[in-house]
């Protein structure tokens, strides 16, 4: 008979680092793509200030998706308690 497979298994850790892995490139890749993008206004309309505040949007992007991620897998962890 074969072997059932385990109720979190391979696959659910595998899903867990991917959501780790979301953690930890949201927020500097978010930083990095808001500084090109105001960098890139900042080229277009002879402004000096766009590439800070695409900083900031990217920054607030990313915190706002660790939060998702963080209350997701918080919210699977404790309903299958």
């Amino acid at each position: 008979m074969p072997d059932e497979p385990k109720k979190g298994g391979n696959l659910h850790m595998l899903a867990q680092a991917e959501s780790m892995i979301q953690v930890a490139i949201a927020l500097p890749l978010g930083c990095v793509l808001g500084w090109l993008f105001g960098h890139w206004l900042d080229q277009r309309f002879h402004l000096r200030f766009l590439g800070v505040t695409g900083i900031l949007l990217g920054a607030t992007g990313g915190f706002i998706q660790i939060y998702r991620t963080a209350t997701r897998y918080l919210s699977k962890r404790e309903s299958s308690d």
